[in-house]
Formats: C-alpha cells, sequence, structure tokens
C-alpha cells in the first residue's frame, strides 16, 4: 500500500536508534528541545508560541492524521514526524513534550511522556474524566522532578497580580459569590466549532483506533474525528472548553478547592447537527469555602460576551478584557476604584513553562491546579448528564 501514511512512516523509522542519552538539568542558557503530540488547530497555536520562545527548537510531531504532519513541515522543516505518538517519546533527545491532542486522549498522552522522561505541557482540560485525573496523578507523583504546565493560558496573564493585589489587604471582605458568563455567535448556516469533512479523511490517512483510545468504539467516521468536540465520547463540551479557564484563574487566585457539589442544566437549543454537547447552559457550583460559583454559556448570542464577576461585602473585581475592583461603599465608604494595567506577552504561558523547565520552579498552572479545575468539570458533565445534582464525596474522591 504506498500511502501517505507508509511515506511519513518510512521517513521517520531509524531515528530513535540512533538517539542520546537523556538529558540532565538543562543551563539556563541551553536549548530546550521540543516535540508535539497533536499538531492541528490548538496544536499549531502553541507551537507557534513555544517557536517565539528564546532557546527552544522544535524536533518532532506526532499526529494521526497524515495531512496535520504534511503541514506540520512548514513549522520546523527539518522535525521529524510520526503518527504514533510512543515513536516520538522514544527519542530520549527531545526535552519536553506538548500535548494538544482531544481530551480523551489526554490521560494516554500526558502519562506515557512522563514515563518517557519528558516534562509536559498539557493542553487543557487536564483530565476528561476522574479516572484519568487519578491515573495522572500517579504519574505525575512517580515521574520526580518533571515540570507539567497546565494550558490555562490565564493563569500567565497580568491579570492575576492584579487580581491579588485587589484581594490583598481584606478589599474584598467575605467573598460569597462568582459570576462568570461566556457567550458567542456565528452567522446563519455556520454551526460554532463545525469544520468540514474534507475527502482525504479516510481509514488510510487517520489512524482511527488511535484516535478512540479507551473510548466506545465506532465503525470509522471522519464526521465523529474531525467534529470530536460535538460527541461525550471524547469531549466535555464547552465546560472543558471554556469554563475550565474562567474557572481555573478564580481557584488560582482565590486557591478554590474541588466543589461540594454542582448542578447543570441546558441542551442543544440552538445548533440541531447532530452535536450531543449543549450549546446553552448554566451550572451553579457550591464550593467547600461557602462560596457559590454560577456560569452560563450560549453559542446563540455574543452580547454579554466573557467576563467574571467576583462578589464580596466590600467590593467587586470584574474581570473581562480590564480588571478592575469597586468598592462597596455601604462597607468602604472612602473605597476608590482601582484599574488594573499589568501587561501580558501571548507567549507568556509557554514561556512560563520552559522557564520552570530550566529553574526548577512551579510553574503557573501546575498539576494540582490542573486536577482541582478538572474535577470541577467532570461535575458539570455527569450532572448534566445524569439530569441531577452531584456531589463530591471527598473520602473516596467519587462524584456521588
Amino acid at each position: 500500500m504506498n500511502s501517505r501514511r507508509k511515506f511519513i512512516g518510512t521517513m521517520a523509522s531509524g531515528i530513535a536508534t540512533t538517539l542520546a542519552s537523556p538529558r540532565g538539568v538543562l543551563g539556563a542558557n541551553e536549548r530546550i528541545r521540543v516535540g508535539i503530540i497533536g499538531i492541528g488547530d490548538r496544536g499549531t497555536e502553541i507551537s507557534h508560541q513555544a517557536l517565539q520562545c528564546e532557546n527552544v527548537d522544535f524536533v518532532a510531531f506526532s499526529d494521526v492524521y497524515t495531512k496535520r504532519l504534511e503541514n506540520a513541515k512548514r513549522l520546523a522543516p527539518n522535525a521529524a514526524t510520526y503518527l504514533d505518538h510512543r515513536r516520538l517519546l522514544d527519542d530520549k533527545s527531545i526535552d519536553a513534550v506538548l500535548i494538544a491532542t482531544p481530551q480523551h486522549l489526554h490521560c494516554e498522552h500526558f502519562i506515557n511522556s512522563l514515563n518517557a522522561g519528558k516534562h509536559v505541557y498539557q493542553e487543557k482540560t487536564m483530565a476528561f474524566t476522574v479516572e484519568h485525573a487519578k491515573r495522572m496523578r500517579i504519574a505525575y507523583k512517580s515521574a520526580g522532578k518533571r515540570t507539567v504546565q497546565i494550558g490555562h493560558q490565564a493563569c500567565s496573564s497580568g491579570q492575576v497580580p492584579d487580581a491579588m493585589s485587589f484581594l490583598s489587604d481584606n478589599k474584598l471582605g467575605q467573598i460569597t459569590a462568582v459570576h462568570m458568563h461566556m457567550y458567542r455567535n456565528t452567522p446563519h448556516g455556520k454551526p460554532q466549532w463545525s469544520r468540514p469533512v474534507y475527502p482525504d479523511m479516510t481509514p488510510e490517512n487517520i489512524l482511527w483506533d488511535s484516535f478512540q483510545g479507551e473510548a466506545q468504539k465506532h465503525a470509522f467516521d471522519p464526521n465523529r474525528y474531525i467534529n470530536w468536540r460535538f460527541f461525550w465520547d471524547y469531549s466535555g463540551g464547552n465546560v472543558y472548553e471554556n469554563m475550565c479557564h474562567q474557572l481555573s484563574f478564580w481557584y488560582k487566585c482565590l486557591n478554590l478547592q474541588i466543589p461540594k457539589a454542582i448542578s447543570m442544566t441546558g441542551g442543544v437549543y440552538l445548533w440541531k447537527d447532530g452535536r450531543e454537547v449543549p450549546d446553552t447552559m448554566n451550572v451553579s457550583i457550591e464550593q467547600p469555602e461557602e462560596m457559590l460559583v454560577s456560569w452560563d454559556s450560549g453559542f446563540g448570542n455574543s452580547q454579554l460576551g466573557v467576563s467574571e464577576d467576583v462578589l464580596g461585602t466590600d467590593g467587586t473585581i470584574s474581570k473581562g478584557q480590564q480588571i478592575r475592583y469597586t468598592p462597596q461603599k455601604v462597607n468602604q465608604p472612602t473605597g476608590v476604584e482601582l484599574v488594573g494595567g499589568t501587561g501580558t506577552s501571548p507567549k507568556a504561558h509557554m514561556q512560563n513553562f520552559f522557564d520552570c523547565i530550566r529553574s526548577g520552579q512551579e510553574t503557573n498552572c501546575p498539576f494540582d491546579l490542573g486536577f482541582r479545575v478538572s474535577i470541577a468539570c467532570r461535575m458539570a458533565v455527569e450532572s448534566y448528564r445524569r439530569g441531577r445534582s452531584v456531589r463530591w464525596d471527598a473520602h473516596k474522591e467519587e462524584i456521588v
């Protein structure tokens, strides 16, 4: 079979057998050799961010779709390409791995990468299920001094130090609620997230079994492959795509723990295109810190946009394109409004990952934060799918 798959496999063959031994601690100016698992749209985006960082070499790409490996050569023409991510991980000269695969594959790729001795940048949401989160935790704790950054980019935003300054000196008083919104809109006939199926998306050019991973097995379906965000087998919907980002920022700044209980309602009200995940939803999160966090989202109107408001007895933090503090005059009659102004580089989160590989310091979005956010997101999805509120059994570490 003279397919592109065979061609690319042949091109990459033999490379792993001639590689150097694993490298030790990197010097401050030593180049970091990077590979990526999953070079689709998001993988390409974070690859560009990595290439903007100094002393970084992109040396390998892995993806289950041959066309994406061909396109990846435009980023780094001399990089090796692999359909099987394990071949990439066999390269002992690779220091760090970026993972930007569908959510149901995060556990497999994360664990394999740590077991191969790599530092890991894991795109959000970190874990797909509670079981995956626990398995990833075991691998992380067993990996020793490996740097892990979870891809909640807002955790490296300049708005973090701004928020922390607003939270200092008890400016907010007692916080009892956080309200978050995330709304989008698209033209008629152009559903949110929908991607076209191309003629070359065939079983010969896509490793279907590798894509399915541990998910429920289906016959080859290019629509399930390219529009994986539509299906519960592979996706947590917009909870995993966007609620996680907003939640991670405040979980970091307020040091929030796994929720006590969550209720999620909604449905596929707008885009009747075969998707299983809702396009309109509301999530209510009861935190053990005696705080109620709410998040609502929809794909049919963008008026409300993306915003978060932290509500305290003495003041409010409002976060959108800007972040600001507004005093509650009833309790802070002399308080003044404050506006954040700390800038953020587009590569800030990726740069923090590489900086921490060199310094050994904890990343801006470490494993534990990714773990807590993952559990919260899974609880929301389970609530929606079960049609009832769910609770977290902290002793058993189970959703009940």
